[in-house]
């Protein structure tokens, strides 16, 4: 199985490679780790789940509006959000490679081997004492820890190890022209800071009443030392948050919830409910009162997709303790439990927050399809990336069967009145059935061939994707076939 995953993985990240989803950043220059850059089709589909996620989020949400904050922030936010002094991983370097490793990584890493040689009492005892050496930060426990099951730096293979230090990891760089009275300002390592700071302009402005959310898409930059496992951890990265503002003593109910709404949001795209999970935090970060990740099963085991926490008030009453603003609400809405009008109070917020790059991943893996079509007469496979209609990056592939008789002008004609609708393409190099089998390696969902009998009839033929069937219809019904399939409705209702 093991073997088959890692399989999986090798061939989805050249498949995306191959196809222009996903290119390795600066690659003429021997690249830079942890950093990728999303090629021609990448940015479609990336495009196509962020449009998902606002439409889901934002328009068929009343009281969920949208924004998008500045990637530079004042520095004294990054204090007040505990960034500065808190945002760091523990690190050991190996003396003889020179790598440098998160401990706790290192430790998960024994702990999946243990489980997968059957030895789960080892795996349970040294999971527990790693849980309890991070929630004491006792960094010379986790090394010993390192020691005592002998583990060696995967590179050089020798266990000469550092003492454990915390690194923190957001990028700082200078503001301002002159380099002796320039503020060292962060690159934001999160976006919902954007979102706390703005929460009066928003409720203000747009009339908000509590419970009300903000909605955001953006860039985050983390100083990741471990890069790996492709685009699952990158240096720069994007993510869609969302911060719903809720009334003290009603956040349970509205962290169960958002827990809900958004594992729907996941399973709408096809996806089997086997391969999700809600993993619930046993340690929780100071400030919240609950925690939950939704993990997705990838060929290297359940991870991270999304988060959905209870914040409490912490964040808007550190940014009114650090500004001085007053950031409270006043809620004229009785409270059931005294019967009274709320009043004033500081918001409390559940966040709900997922890796933009991390959904594309999850979306390649679980569409990636290598079938085999072989018959007894002939060997036959082909590469499928089994996208929802809605995600793909071309709708519609256009190909006149030859490249004369008027085929062409009659095939760019149906194209000119289809691409206002949908994202075409249009080919008409190689044999029919070997586009076809470049459009399935891309995910088109419908083919169209022009043929001679197109000419007479004004119909077409056009190809599932999926099933591969083939059926004659009228040019004039394209519009609504291909419209019904790639709708937002058929995830959105």
């Amino acid at each position: 199985m093991a073997k088959n995953n890692d399989e999986l993985l090798k061939n989805v990240i050249s498949h995306a490679k191959e196809y222009g989803f996903v290119f390795p950043s600066s690659e003429i220059y021997d690249g830079l780790s942890a950093v990728y850059d999303y090629g021609q089709l990448g940015a479609e589909l990336k495009n196509n789940i962020k449009t998902y996620w606002w439409k889901a989020m934002v328009q068929m949400n009343e009281n969920i509006v949208g924004i998008d904050s500045a990637i530079f922030m004042h520095p004294k936010i990054w204090k007040a959000s505990g960034h500065v002094d808190g945002f760091n991983d523990p690190m050991i370097d190996n003396k003889d490679s020179k790598k440098r490793y998160r401990a706790d990584q290192l430790l998960e890493d024994k702990i999946t081997r243990y489980l997968k040689d059957g030895k789960s009492d080892k795996a349970e005892n040294l999971q527990k004492a790693m849980d309890e050496a991070l929630k004491a930060e006792d960094l010379p426990q986790l090394k010993l820890l390192i020691e005592e099951h002998e583990i060696a730096c995967p590179v050089s293979g020798t266990r000469n190890w550092t003492e454990v230090r915390q690194f923190n990891l957001m990028f700082s760089t200078q503001f301002g022209a002159m380099a002796e009275g320039s503020d060292e300002v962060y690159l934001r390592p999160e976006t919902a800071q954007g979102i706390f700071v703005n929460f009066l302009n928003v409720q203000k402005s747009g009339r908000m009443k509590i419970p009300f959310g903000i909605a955001q898409i953006g860039k985050a930059f983390r100083n990741e030392v471990i890069a790996r496992q492709f685009i699952m951890r990158m240096r720069e990265f994007e993510q869609m948050e969302m911060q719903f503002f809720v009334a003290p003593g009603t956040e349970m109910a509205w962290f169960a919830h958002w827990k809900q709404a958004r594992l729907k949001w996941h399973l709408a795209l096809g996806t089997s409910p086997d391969k999700y999970h809600f993993h619930n935090h046993v340690k929780l970060a100071h400030y919240a009162n609950a925690a939950t990740d939704i993990e997705f099963e990838f060929p290297f085991g359940f991870k991270e997709v999304e988060g959905i926490h209870s914040r409490t008030d912490f964040d808007l009453s550190q940014h009114q303790q650090f500004s001085g603003k007053k950031m409270q609400y006043f809620d004229a809405e009785v409270d059931e439990t005294t019967g009274k009008p709320r009043g004033n109070y500081i918001p409390y917020v559940i966040e709900t927050s997922i890796g933009l790059d991390r959904m594309f991943l999850l979306t390649l893996i679980n569409a990636f399809e290598e079938q085999d079509l072989s018959t007894e007469d002939k060997t036959d496979s082909r590469t499928l990336l089994r996208l929802h209609p809605a995600l793909a990056p071309y709708k519609v592939a256009i190909f006149p069967l030859t490249k004369k008789d008027g085929l062409p002008e009659k095939a760019r004609e149906i194209m000119n009145t289809l691409k206002y609708d949908f994202n075409c393409i249009y080919e008409e190099k190689d044999a029919i059935g070997k586009r076809y089998r470049r459009m399935d390696a891309v995910g088109t969902p419908f083919c169209v061939t022009v043929d001679h009998q197109t000419l007479e009839d004004n119909t077409v033929t056009i190809r599932h994707r999926d099933s591969m069937e083939q059926e004659r219809v009228a040019i004039t019904n394209l519009p609504k076939i291909i419209g019904d399939l790639v709708s937002w409705k058929t995830l959105l209702e």
